[in-house]
C-alpha cells in the first residue's frame, strides 16, 4: 500500500525475476508498423497470408529486434540512447499483451473521464440557484462555466508537460487530488467571485485528467487493442448522470423558488451538490493511491537514466497479467547502449524533456501533418471538427438545466435532466461496436450520430412542451456519445505515430478552447433564449459535413 513518501516517489515496488523468460521464447510478432503507407499515414489491411505467417513466425532474436528499431529510429528522426530503449520498452509492452493491469487502469483512468464530465455538468446545474443566491442574472451566471473552462485549459496545458518532467505516476493522483480538495471549498463559496474562482482552480486539476490519464494508459495499451479507446467515453456519461443524480436530490427540495429574498441559508441545495461532488472526487484519488499499484512509466524512467527500474515496471505489469516478458537490463543496453558508454546522453534532463514536450507543437512536428494532400486533408478537417463540436457541445450541455427550466418546474427541470444522462450510456458502447462492422466504420459511425445529435438539437427549439423536449435531449445525449467516442479513438488513428501527439494534442486545444468561447457567445451574441441553441446545431451539422470528406478510413487497419 502506497504512502506520503511513494506518492511523490518514483520508484518501483517489487521484483519478479520469474517472469523473464529468454528472448527465444518471446514475441516474434510483425510490428505493426513495418508495413506503414506512408502517403496515407496507415498500413494496408494484412492479407491473410501475412496473418498466418505471423502467427507461426520464427522465433525471436536479438537481430530481428535490433533491425525493427532501427526501422522505428528512421521513422522517428531521433537517434539517442534513450529513443532506442524507450522503443524497446514498447515492443515488450505489445508482447505482453492486454491483461489485468491494463483493465485496472481501464477503470482508474476511466475516473479521469468521470471527474471531466462531472464537474462540467455539475458546474452548469448550479448556474440557476447560484444567480439567485448571488443576485447575478441567469445569463451572467455563466461566467462560472467560463472560469471553469480556464482552469480547464490552463490544467491540460500545464499537467500534459508536468507528467513528462516530473512522471506519470505523481501526475495520475495529484490532478484528482487537487480537483477533490478544490471541490470541496467551492461548496463553501463565500461570494460570486470567490466560487467562480474555486471553480477555476478546480478545473486546474480537471483539465489534466485527460492527458495525463491518455498518456498513462496508452502507454500500456497493446496496439491492437486500441478500439478500447472509444469505451473510455462510457466514464463521460457515467459522470454525467451522478452530476444529474446528485442535483436531481438536492436542488429541488434545497433550493430558492425566486431571486426575492434569497439567501444562504435557504439555498443549500446547490452547495451539498458541489460538496458531493467534491468528496466523490476525493474518493476516486483515494481509490487509486490506495487499491492500485501503479508503476511508472518505464520510458520516463529511462529518460532519466533508471534503467533498473524502468526494467522492474515492466517486469510489474507481465507480473500483474500473469505473463512473462523477455525484457531485461542486457537487451536494452544491447540495443540502446551500455550506461557507462551513454551516460552524457542516456538521461535526459528536465529541461530537455520539457523541449521534447514543447517540440510537439514545433513547425517540425506540424509540418508532417500535412506531408501528404491526403493527409492534410484529414487533419485540416479533424481539426475543425474538433472546434465546431467543442463549441456546440458546449453552447447546448453546459446550459441544458436553464434550458429545461424555461418550461417546466425545478423538479422536473432535473428529473428531466437525469434521464437525458442516462440515455447517453449506452451510446459509447454501441459506437464500439459499430466501428468494426464492415460498410460502415469509424467514419459511418462518426458521421450517422453527428447528424442525427445535430437535427435532434433543431428539434429540440420547435416545441416549449417538456416531454417532447426531454425526448428531443435524450435521443440527442445518446447519438452525441456516439460521436464523442469514435472521434476520440479515430483521431490518433489518422495521424503517423511520430506526429501523433502532435495532432491529437492540438485538436484536444482547440476544443477546449472554443468551450472556452461558447459561454461568452452565450452571454453576448445573442438576446434570443433558443440563440445558443441554434449556433450549437449548425456547428454539429458543420462537423458532419466535414466528416464526410474525411479521406481515410481506419477500419481494419493498423495505425502508422
Amino acid at each position: 500500500m502506497p504512502n506520503l513518501k511513494e506518492f511523490f516517489s518514483n520508484k518501483e515496488r517489487g521484483q519478479f525475476p520469474e517472469v523473464v523468460v529468454p528472448l527465444a521464447r518471446g514475441s516474434a510478432t510483425t510490428k505493426d508498423a513495418q508495413d506503414a503507407d506512408s502517403s496515407s499515414g496507415l498500413d494496408q489491411p494484412a492479407s491473410d497470408e501475412k496473418n498466418a505467417g505471423a502467427q507461426t513466425s520464427n522465433t525471436l532474436t536479438l537481430e530481428a529486434l535490433r533491425a525493427e528499431i532501427e526501422a522505428d529510429i528512421v521513422a522517428s528522426g531521433h537517434d539517442t540512447a534513450y529513443d532506442r530503449k524507450a522503443k524497446v520498452i514498447n515492443r515488450a509492452v505489445q508482447d505482453i499483451g492486454m491483461g489485468r493491469y491494463q483493465w485496472g487502469l481501464f477503470v482508474l483512468c476511466g475516473m479521469g473521464w468521470v471527474a471531466d464530465n462531472l464537474w462540467l455538468q455539475g458546474v452548469a446545474l448550479t448556474l440557476s440557484p447560484i444567480a439567485m443566491e448571488f443576485g447575478v442574472s441567469e445569463n451572467e451566471s455563466r461566467f462560472a462555466t467560463c472560469a471553469l473552462f480556464v482552469g480547464l485549459i490552463v490544467g491540460a496545458s500545464f499537467w500534459g508537460i508536468a507528467s513528462d518532467a516530473i512522471g506519470r505516476r505523481p501526475a495520475f493522483n495529484m490532478t484528482l487530488c487537487i480537483c477533490g480538495t478544490f471541490g470541496l471549498a467551492a461548496g463553501g463559496g463565500p461570494n460570486w467571485v470567490g466560487t467562480c474562482a474555486l471553480y477555476a482552480c478546480l478545473g486546474l486539476g480537471v483539465g489534466g485528467n485527460l492527458p495525463v490519464d491518455a498518456a498513462v494508459f496508452l502507454e500500456c495499451l497493446p496496439p491492437n487493442s486500441t478500439q478500447i479507446l472509444s469505451g473510455l467515453a462510457t466514464w463521460w456519461s457515467v459522470g454525467t448522470l451522478i452530476a444529474s443524480m446528485l442535483a436531481w436530490a438536492y436542488i429541488p427540495t434545497f433550493s430558492c423558488e425566486s431571486y426575492e429574498n434569497c439567501t444562504r441559508a435557504d439555498n443549500w441545495g446547490w452547495r451539498y451538490l458541489v460538496l458531493t461532488l467534491g468528496a466523490i472526487t476525493f474518493a476516486m484519488f483515494l481509490c487509486r493511491f490506495f487499491l492500485f499499484t501503479l508503476y511508472e512509466s518505464p520510458k520516463f524512467l529511462v529518460s532519466r537514466g533508471r534503467q533498473q527500474e524502468a526494467v522492474a515496471a515492466v517486469h510489474g505489469i507481465a507480473h500483474k497479467n500473469k505473463t512473462t516478458t523477455w525484457l531485461t537490463e542486457d537487451i536494452l543496453n544491447e540495443i540502446g547502449g551500455y550506461p557507462e558508454e551513454t551516460k552524457d546522453k542516456n538521461a535526459l534532463s528536465t529541461v530537455d524533456i520539457v523541449k521534447r514536450s514543447l517540440e510537439r507543437f514545433s513547425v517540425q512536428q506540424i509540418k508532417p501533418l500535412f506531408a501528404t494532400r491526403r493527409l492534410a486533408i484529414s487533419t485540416i478537417l479533424i481539426w475543425f471538427c474538433w472546434t465546431c463540436i467543442g463549441m456546440g457541445y458546449t453552447l447546448f450541455n453546459a446550459f441544458l438545466p436553464q434550458y429545461l427550466s424555461a418550461n417546466s418546474t425545478t423538479y422536473i427541470t432535473y428529473r428531466n435532466y437525469a434521464i437525458t444522462a442516462v440515455c447517453g450510456i449506452p451510446g459509447p458502447l454501441l459506437g464500439w461496436y459499430l466501428v468494426d462492422l464492415k460498410y460502415i466504420g469509424r467514419k459511418g459511425t462518426m458521421a450517422a450520430s453527428t447528424l442525427i445529435t445535430g437535427v435532434l438539437l433543431f428539434c429540440f427549439t420547435a416545441t416549449k412542451d417538456p416531454n417532447i423536449q426531454l425526448v428531443c435531449s435524450s435521443l440527442e445525449s445518446f447519438f452525441q456519445m456516439i460521436m464523442y467516442g469514435v472521434l476520440y479513438a479515430y483521431t490518433p488513428e489518422v495521424f503517423p505515430a511520430p506526429n501523433r501527439g502532435t495532432g491529437s494534442g492540438i485538436a484536444s486545444c482547440l476544443n477546449r478552447i472554443a468551450g472556452l468561447m461558447a459561454p461568452i457567445i452565450g452571454i453576448y451574441a445573442s438576446t434570443d433564449p433558443l440563440g445558443p441553441i441554434y449556433a450549437a446545431g449548425a456547428l454539429i451539422l458543420a462537423s458532419f459535413v466535414a466528416m464526410c470528406f474525411l479521406p481515410i478510413e481506419t477500419q481494419g487497419k493498423q495505425a502508422m
